[in-house]
């Protein structure tokens, strides 16, 4: 069996440091190591509609952003096949045939959909496309016989459905569709990267984001004022670890050579941290050597992203090929979908033949 990428973002803003260290520094890794077949990755426009119906501008605005987020961060359209969801209407059919696999109350015990809701306040009138979008990712992950989705934690929920999805599927038609499953970062600190609030998600809504595309100055503004421990007030005293965002950045993005170049007064971040805990270590000391980590880690992405402005029809040429062979991929999956269902009766000669014979007698 082939192995297969699908993954995706959905432009509702620029992609940040969240993104970046949750699937999109490992998928530029996987684009690159040559185990894969196939990479699929998805601007997920129309998902992003289901919460945005009344300023489809913003998603319009914000296609471009993602597309020049995802080749300044390494993804190579020679590599990678950079589509837009909405340019697939073979995805929209998909999510209508499996909608009928999947109960109300299945919906609400996603726990992803569950936070998602609490998070945008919807009360009642909640957007019926919202609702089912973990059946539209299903559409998406097996219209391109997805094998593999890396993806942070949060997204775990929405692959296990896709997999239910799958052997539901398969069990009342024939095996039809590929089971995915999902690729968590190695590293547990980019699971999901809390922002510089120091609240449990980093999201743009939110406005605790560190994004890829920000200047140096900015950077340095958000590193600097970002959460430590509350409790830690003089360098002399013992500082605390646990909920503390600068070190669950370093835990994310700290390599040995950014200690031999920016901090090499320390072997490595267990030394950094037993200093920090015993106390005599302040927390500008290490918001700077932070600083200097996303700055080295960014300043590539920053100047990739400027060379791209320049051609920015280059950018929505990639768009347009990548949908263009997307959507044969997905209209393929579909013919199989529809034959494994019976319902594509004017490419069924069997069943013409059939016809004929009971209506000739």
């Amino acid at each position: 069996m082939a192995k297969i990428i699908l993954t995706g973002d959905r432009p509702t803003g620029k992609l940040h440091v969240g993104h970046y260290v949750g699937s999109l520094r490992r998928r530029v890794e996987l684009q690159n190591s040559g185990e894969f077949d196939k990479i699929y990755i998805m601007i997920a426009d129309a998902q992003a509609l289901t919460d945005n119906a009344d300023n489809p501008d913003k998603i319009r605005e914000n296609i471009v952003e993602v597309a020049l987020d995802y080749m300044s961060a390494g993804i190579d359209p020679a590599k990678s096949t950079i589509l837009i969801q909405s340019m697939i209407p073979e995805l929209t059919e998909l999510t209508f045939y499996y909608a009928n696999l999947v109960t109300i109350s299945r919906l609400e015990r996603n726990p992803t959909i569950k936070s998602e809701l609490q998070m945008r306040g919807f009360g009642n009138s909640i957007p019926v496309g919202f609702y089912t979008y973990p059946i539209s990712q299903a559409a998406d992950i097996t219209a391109f016989k997805a094998t593999t989705v890396p993806a942070g934690e949060d997204q775990m929920p929405m692959v296990e459905q896709t997999q239910e999805i799958v052997q539901r599927f398969n069990y009342i038609y024939g095996e039809t569709l590929v089971t995915p499953h999902i690729l968590l970062p190695d590293n547990k600190a980019c699971l999901r990267l809390p922002g510089i609030d120091g609240k449990a998600k980093m999201s743009k809504s939110l406005g605790n984001c560190i994004y890829l595309s920000e200047s140096e100055e900015d950077v340095k503004k958000k590193v600097m004022s970002m959460f430590t421990d509350p409790n830690h007030i003089k360098i002399e005293d013992p500082g605390s670890l646990e909920g503390n965002t600068v070190f669950t950045y370093l835990d994310a993005f700290a390599k040995p050579e950014h200690f031999e170049e920016f901090l090499p007064d320390y072997a490595g971040l267990d030394e950094l941290k037993a200093h920090y805990e015993r106390g005599g270590l302040g927390d500008v000391k290490v918001k700077k050597f932070l600083n200097n980590v996303l700055q080295s880690e960014l300043e590539p992405i920053r100047k990739r992203r400027a060379e791209l402005q320049k051609d920015i029809p280059y950018v929505y040429e990639v768009l347009k090929k990548g949908s263009e062979e997307a959507r044969k991929v997905a209209a393929a999956t579909l013919d199989d979908v529809k034959a494994s269902m019976k319902i594509n009766y004017f490419d069924d000669n069997a069943l013409i033949q059939e016809s004929v014979k009971k209506y000739s007698n």
